[in-house]
């Protein structure tokens, strides 16, 4: 798998990878990953978000603490519940479904004279795919982190404009420079995660024999991944 990152990551960084060909096969899976599912799971993210910002700003407000609720609302959710759920969305729906076929057609060797045209299939058919399925997580997680701050502030203020002073110092409380990195860190992680896992795991795969089995190639090792990128970022932060 490490292997596998690794060569994803400098064939990404080299300018070889982007040639037109390579340019208009990234741009369909960005379409197909990104673009066609961005509203509805905006729109399902909005929804949870919404009933979730709700009971926590009532709890609060039942039991006196109305000035902490903010704080608990962008901690829980946009800090933690929305990243990670934008990477297994994105590993549910991409990561994991990558074409046997194209993967049939790839001998994953080490790196030699002769696997030249291995690295070729590699540029032509993963990278595209692993950069799809990364920028399909940030764009998700981005977008989605803001729209929960917007029906934040409309759930706690309303329409009024009166109350984004001290929203915004609010949110600037917990996002501190700390934080932030952290938060972008662990999105680029989980982005990295769900675009080579599946991917590494298939190609392994490729080179046994073939099972019966009906779970996913490399779900278990992604989740576990991700629940390891998780459990690091919260001893970080509350630890």
């Amino acid at each position: 798998m490490l292997y596998f990152g690794a060569i994803v990551l400098v064939m990404t960084l080299s300018p070889s990878s982007y040639n037109r060909a390579n340019r208009a096969t990234t741009s369909q899976y960005i379409y197909s990953s990104t673009w066609q599912v961005l509203p509805w799971f905006t729109a399902l993210a909005a929804l949870l978000s919404l009933v979730l910002i709700r009971i926590v700003v009532v709890t609060a407000l039942s039991y006196g603490l109305s000035q902490y609720a903010l704080q608990m609302v962008v901690r829980v959710l946009v800090l933690e519940l929305i990243p990670l759920s934008a990477a297994l969305f994105v590993a549910l729906r991409a990561g994991m479904t990558l074409d046997s076929g194209a993967a049939d057609k790839i001998q994953f060797t080490h790196l030699s004279a002769t696997a030249c045209m291995t690295l070729d299939h590699l540029r032509q058919k993963l990278v595209p795919r692993a950069l799809a399925s990364a920028f399909s997580v940030l764009a998700l997680a981005i977008v989605s982190s803001v729209i929960t701050l917007i029906l934040a502030y409309l759930t706690v203020h309303g329409f009024s404009l009166w109350g984004l002073p001290g929203f915004t110092r609010n949110v600037g409380q917990v996002f501190d420079p700390a934080v932030t990195l952290g938060f972008a860190l662990k999105t680029i992680l989980f982005s990295l995660a769900v675009a080579v896992v599946p991917m590494a795991a298939r190609l392994e795969n490729s080179r046994r024999p073939t099972t019966s089995s009906t779970v996913q190639p490399g779900a278990a090792r992604l989740f576990l991944v991700l629940l390891l990128i998780e459990a690091a970022s919260l001893a970080v932060k509350y630890i």
